[in-house]
């Protein structure tokens, strides 16, 4: 069985997005314990998958040296998701492992990615997974040298680019290919994926996108249209999920959707909305000001609907409550069509250990959730 069927034999799958850059989610000063470097991130990624987590999940970002600034210095630092997985990958057994790249930044071939993602997947035993993304801020393009790419375009170099990974990836002999925008000639990848290929993922919303991530994605990354409160993203996810699943089901695929909460729980609603409260206060206001600045700065539909103070916590969703409000809004979500949540959290490690205390179990009283012994168990070899 391959790790992405395992994970789906869970209702809603529950993956962890590692905070591989500094300030996490949530450009604020409250105090908190987050670390972007590597010891940590691999500490949390070990703990999810004792906790029976399906998956992690790395953002890419190139940033200059201050990052968003402010007196955060808000993802001035940051590790590079690729490299990342590869790290994670001998360090863990059952849990899914995926990688954010650009693949329209500088001069990426095909080749490359096809031959260093089959060689991370092989060191992971088939659980490595590709999230396919192609930029959008104007200033990421820039300092590759290049000119931004028009929108729709990106999707069309997007899909040959795939188009082209995925013969490498099931052919026995060498590959030929003379496309638009990349050529090869005599091209070999070993080894081999383990389930095929890659399991890949990809973000959309605008018609290109989701044209593209229907076509190739396993799992599609969904932003609510509604913006970050969870009572709007409710609303307005369930056309956008029908929409995107009927879009697959049309090319014969049966695609994933997750979506990103931050979690900000405790006992109960009054302690988790003070603490929430307090992380909004403390908010580092030159970097919430950037961030949200190149959020619109592109021409990326996905954040349309969030508005400048919902990044302050962060996340696409946010869930603020005691477990049982949590547990409440991840069943309706899994009735809107959502099939996985990415959490964030502000302090992972310590909230971390409370959802899975707390929360974990009420997941699986609700049905949401496999027994624990199941979750526990290694995908088959």
């Amino acid at each position: 069985m391959s790790a992405l069927a395992a994970a789906r034999e869970n209702p809603l799958m529950l993956g962890l997005f590692i905070p591989i850059q500094s300030g996490g989610w949530s450009p604020s000063h409250l105090p908190r314990g987050i670390d972007w470097r590597f010891p940590y991130n691999l500490r949390l990624t070990k703990r999810a998958e004792a906790l029976g987590f399906d998956l992690v999940f790395g953002q890419a970002q190139w940033l200059g040296c201050d990052g968003y600034g402010g007196k955060t210095r808000y993802r001035a630092e940051s590790l590079d998701a690729f490299m990342v997985a590869a790290g994670l990958a001998s360090a863990t057994s059952r849990i899914i492992l995926i990688s954010t790249l650009h693949i329209l930044y500088g001069p990426l071939h095909p080749l490359h990615i096809a031959r260093f993602g089959a060689t991370i997947d092989h060191m992971a035993g088939g659980r490595w997974g590709l999230n396919v993304v192609t930029g959008f801020a104007p200033e990421e393009f820039t300092m590759f040298g290049m000119a931004p790419i028009e929108h729709d375009k990106r999707y069309e170099m997007a899909g040959e680019f795939t188009e082209m990974m995925e013969t490498l990836w099931r052919s026995s002999g060498n590959v030929t290919v003379d496309g638009r925008y990349w050529s090869m000639k005599d091209a070999f990848v070993s080894p081999k994926p383990r389930h095929g290929r890659p399991i890949m993922v990809n973000a959309a919303s605008s018609p290109a996108g989701l044209e593209y991530a229907a076509r190739y994605a396993d799992m599609i990354f969904v932003t609510s249209p509604g913006g970050a409160e969870i009572g709007a993203a409710l609303d307005t996810l369930p056309a956008l999920i029908a929409d995107v699943k009927a879009r697959g089901r049309r090319y014969g695929r049966d695609v994933a959707t997750i979506v990103n909460p931050m979690i900000v729980c405790r006992e109960t609603e009054q302690e988790a909305r003070a603490f929430f409260d307090a992380i909004v206060a403390e908010a580092d206001d030159e970097a919430v000001d950037r961030l949200f600045g190149r959020m619109r700065s592109g021409n990326v539909a996905s954040w349309k609907g969030h508005k400048r103070d919902q990044r302050i916590a962060g996340g696409n969703i946010q869930m603020v409550g005691s477990p049982e409000q949590i547990v409440d809004w991840m069943v309706r979500l899994k009735a809107t069509g959502c099939d996985g949540v990415q959490m964030t959290f502000f302090d992972f490690e310590p909230e971390l250990e409370f959802f899975g205390e707390r929360v974990l179990p009420l997941l699986q009283q609700a049905g949401l959730r496999a027994p624990a012994a199941r979750e526990q168990r290694a995908v088959a070899s």
